[in-house]
């Protein structure tokens, strides 16, 4: 199954198994990988093939064809030791993409100075996106890398009743309004002639700062 729509999960702890559910849900096939057998029994219906064994052992893993995916994710968390050699092995596999679960800043680091091309800190990224949305009007919130933001928010008074083109939105906040949403109605892109009004829904994009202010106004 070590194909290019295949991907393989080394732990299958919270963050590995909603991982990979959510991937067969999208039609990607996933090798399953964890020590615990309860898990794997456990996932072994849900997943397209899950499999206990032991990530830190490499001949386990090439008897699994792990070698032969282009890409993998170490889930590991609570075993730092498990997951520094686990994403060694992937790494040195030659394996394109590899992602790795980082618990802090040092674990982050070691993944990244061993070539895991993409460090995630799940717990961490959730909760600047939660601090985001309770601290202000917003409705969801995405970081990106490069100093971006996209936010999905109401529109601030001034803005209300008025032309995107006339609002002069992108000169005085420095953001862009991206798409709009009616009460009742699907998303669509918005243009210069795009009328914001009381109770729409709107998804504006800028840089990370401008983007929280522009969200936090009334």
């Amino acid at each position: 199954m070590a194909h290019k729509d295949s991907v393989a999960v080394i732990g299958l702890g919270r963050f590995g198994r909603s991982l990979a559910l959510e991937l067969v849900d999208e039609d990607t096939e996933v090798l399953g990988i964890d020590e615990n057998p309860e898990v794997v029994q456990l996932l072994s219906g849900s997943l397209t093939h899950v499999v206990r064994a032991d990530s830190t052992n490499e001949s386990a893993l090439r008897q699994l064809a792990v070698h032969e995916f282009d890409r993998a994710v170490v889930a590991i968390g609570s075993d730092l030791e498990a997951s520094i050699l686990t994403a060694s092995l992937l790494v040195s596999f030659g394996i394109q993409d590899v992602w790795a679960k980082a618990i802090s800043e040092a674990h982050g680091r070691i993944l990244s100075q061993l070539g895991v091309r993409h460090v995630v800190y799940p717990e961490h990224d959730m909760g600047r996106r939660v601090a985001h949305l309770v601290r202000g009007r917003m409705l969801d919130y995405i970081e990106f890398e490069d100093d971006f933001a996209m936010a999905k928010t109401t529109p601030p008074a001034d803005l209300v009743g008025r032309r995107l083109a006339d609002s002069a939105v992108r000169t005085r906040h420095g953001i862009t309004v991206v798409a709009i949403k009616r009460l009742g109605e699907d998303f669509t892109y918005a243009t210069a002639d795009t009328v914001i009004e009381a109770g729409d829904t709107i998804i504006v994009a800028g840089r990370t700062r401008q983007t929280e202010r522009f969200s936090e106004l009334q």
